[in-house]
């Protein structure tokens, strides 16, 4: 029981954290369940990975993460403390935004929303590339992943999916 109150606790504080979207809060994700939960690295960026190919939300992930570590409540513990408040938050912050219009303290708190979404959103990114590139193959792999979606209009899913099965070519090959 305590250990389903713990997730919901940190879910739930990780919802509310999670301006800018879910990428916003990955690195203390990734730290809290490595320190408390003992879910490693690789598990992290592996769930994730799929979370990223899967249809719908891609943070739909971290009902893995329930499920790993308490079972079905646990998944579901996870989803509703990791989905609810910010949906709630957003509905009634959506409402309060509509009501004040275009003034000028609107302006001045969505300026600076702005940065601290985008620097949340490159933690996530820092923390799920630092768990994920270990040696020159991921390097390649990640670097030639980056240059085709800058590059090109290629879909993202079909540059993981090919990118993904190369890689996995590579360490047959290198094995």
């Amino acid at each position: 029981m305590a250990a389903l109150i713990h997730l919901a606790l940190t879910f739930g504080m990780l919802s509310v954290l999670a301006v800018g979207g879910g990428t916003a809060v990955l690195h203390e994700m990734q730290e809290v369940l490595l320190q408390r939960y003992q879910i490693s690295s690789d598990m992290f960026v592996h769930v994730y990975s799929v979370g990223q190919l899967a249809p719908g939300p891609n943070m739909t992930m971290v009902l893995v993460f329930g499920y790993q570590i308490a079972g079905l409540f646990g998944a579901a513990i996870v989803g509703l403390s990791f989905f609810f408040p910010s949906s709630f938050l957003c509905f009634w912050v959506g409402r309060i935004w509509t009501r004040i219009g275009d003034t000028p303290w609107r302006r001045a708190v969505q300026s600076a929303l702005e940065p601290i979404s985008i620097g949340l959103m490159c933690s996530g990114v820092y923390a799920v590339a630092k768990a994920a590139i270990s040696g020159p193959l991921t390097i390649t792999l990640a670097v030639v992943s980056f240059l085709i979606i800058l590059l090109t209009r290629v879909n993202p899913v079909y540059v993981i999916l090919g990118v993904g099965g190369a890689g996995a070519l590579f360490n047959v090959w290198l094995s």
